[in-house]
């Protein structure tokens, strides 16, 4: 019996690929997310860009009110194999984030103090990841914020495949290479290369009502105000049974 193998499955495949045109934000629409909440960003959303809260800030920094912001720099990993993440930082520009995916894997820590190290060098910021790190003192000497799913010492491979600066699916999201990565103690959420405008408009306003709500509720606000005309209105049956 004859068997059907295809060209690609013939040939051997590549240990790398790396996305040639990659996409960036201005310095001005990165500036835009400096001093704005992950919780604010997803209101400008519509509700929508967190990652998965299986992801956490596991280093000492952020500072509690800190927000770290930054262009992705995507990394799609083979579960347990960290060469395409060690080719994304040789690729990095300075203030760039790196997005690494492993399909979730948690088999092995994808990250240590020496890669961390590598990654400031590079000018980059911080490190998310759905997977887990390890060195976290190392890490945290460095003072290169991560946020991952937790911490581990076991040793990852790194023999490929991988494909740096493509889309990737990560906790929920997908995210492309310079889509704005938005970070702080909360979680993180994505904003989508095309909508960076959209969103920093959005922003104003929804700064502009959490001010006011802040300021009812220092004066002594108990209940919000769409609250209280649902429970004065025939929406709201009040009744022993």
């Amino acid at each position: 019996m004859s068997v059907f193998l295809a060209p690609e499955m013939i040939e051997k495949p590549p240990l790398l690929k790396i996305k040639k045109t990659r996409s960036r934000p201005s310095d001005s629409q990165i500036a835009a997310f400096a001093s704005v909440t992950t919780a604010q960003v997803v209101d400008a959303l519509g509700g929508r860009g967190a990652l998965s809260s299986v992801i956490v800030p596991v280093t000492a920094r952020p500072d509690f009110g800190e927000t770290i912001a930054g262009p992705a720099m995507t990394a799609e990993n083979s579960p347990a194999d960290i060469l395409a993440s060690f080719a994304a930082i040789h690729h990095m520009q300075a203030g760039d984030i790196l997005v690494a995916g492993f399909a979730g894997n948690q088999s092995c820590a994808v990250a240590g103090d020496r890669m961390i190290g590598m990654l400031k060098n590079a000018g980059g910021v911080a490190l998310v990841t759905d997977a887990a790190v390890r060195d976290i003192h190392g890490i945290n000497q460095l003072d290169v914020p991560v946020w991952a799913t937790g911490l581990t010492p076991a040793t990852p491979f790194m023999t490929g495949p991988g494909r740096v600066g493509f889309a990737l699916n990560i906790a929920g999201q997908q995210v492309s290479c310079g889509d704005m990565v938005v970070a702080d103690k909360d979680g993180v959420v994505i904003v989508p290369y095309d909508q960076i405008n959209q969103v920093i408009t959005a922003l104003e306003r929804v700064q502009s009502l959490e001010t006011a709500l802040d300021k009812e509720v220092a004066d002594g606000r108990i209940t919000p105000q769409a609250v209280l005309e649902i429970l004065d209105s025939p929406q709201t049956v009040v009744t022993d049974e």
